[in-house]
């Protein structure tokens, strides 16, 4: 650590780092941001300007000179390296999906697991003050056969902006970008997720699915990044034995939510503890169910 604070590294310099990464750990105030590596040098050079730290010209470099390590970069990627930093000890602040394939995700897991190593997943939804309370608001062991939920996605964040060019968002669209957040989600609202009932893909990327949870309970999921929709239009909702508790905001601060998270992983660190509800094997989990979903929409 360094004046107190520890030392984090930064994988990746796109939008979503210029964003949300490299703002919330340089306004921290119990990390630091000790610096990025990237493929591409002059975009590492943009964020070292902006929010300081050094840069680094090769991966093993900045992992000699942190404690744990930021991934802002596409699943095959991270898929690729961020078993390399668990393997070096490093904690880790994870994406999704974890990797390009469920044999990568598996990988990252697998990693994780055996060094003993801290990971969190970016499940933006989870970090915020609403989601929270709603979740907190929800009885334990009520969701059984006679409760449903639902959840409502639908934007046009692939239609233009910043991450309408991502090659790994455009294969798959909705289901990869903000079906884990979703499925997360209505997997903590409900319980745990153990299958998936039905699975629809129409265009443009519209996505329909339905998800069966282990107490009984049975939720449907719809989502698409390729409406004309603005702003973006988003509910999910509780009914049943379980009472009724309806959401109709997501976050609008993914970096307030960042900061969060790493709150949650510093103490996390200082406690010794790897089980933080978003680690690498609930993000491995939720990769499965993509999976699933995949399979069952043909």
């Amino acid at each position: 650590m360094s004046g107190g604070r520890r030392r984090i590294g930064l994988v990746g310099a796109g939008p979503w780092a210029h964003a949300v990464h490299a703002p919330a750990i340089a306004a921290h105030p119990r990390w630091e941001l000790a610096g990025t590596w990237t493929r591409r040098p002059e975009a590492a050079r943009e964020i070292a300007g902006r929010f300081g730290g050094r840069v680094f010209a090769r991966l093993d470099d900045l992992l000699d000179v942190c404690e744990a390590v930021a991934f802002a970069v596409p699943p095959a990627v991270q898929g690729e390296l961020a078993p390399r930093a668990a393997a070096a000890g490093r904690h880790v602040v994870l994406e999704k999906p974890l990797a390009q394939d469920l044999a990568g995700a598996r990988a990252v897991a697998g990693a994780v697991s055996a060094a003993g190593v801290c990971s969190a997943t970016m499940l933006t939804l989870r970090f915020d003050p609403d989601v929270r309370a709603w979740l907190d608001a929800i009885p334990d062991g009520a969701a059984g056969p006679d409760t449903t939920g639902s959840a409502r996605w639908l934007s046009g964040g692939l239609l233009g902006g910043p991450y309408s060019g991502s090659a790994w968002r455009a294969e798959h669209g909705a289901l990869l970008d903000i079906g884990p957040h979703v499925i997360d989600l209505l997997d903590a609202a409900l319980g745990r997720v153990i299958g998936v009932d039905l699975a629809h893909r129409a265009e443009p990327d519209l996505w329909r699915f339905g998800l069966a949870h282990a107490g009984g309970a049975h939720s449907s999921v719809t989502l698409s990044l390729r409406l004309p929709v603005d702003p973006t239009e988003f509910e999910a909702t509780v009914f049943g034995a379980a009472g009724r508790h309806r959401l109709d905001r997501r976050p609008s601060d993914a970096a307030a939510c960042y900061r969060r998270l790493l709150d949650d992983l510093a103490s996390a660190i200082e406690q010794g503890r790897t089980d933080l509800p978003v680690d690498a094997a609930r993000a491995l989990h939720l990769q499965e169910l993509i999976g699933q979903v995949l399979r069952a929409a043909g």
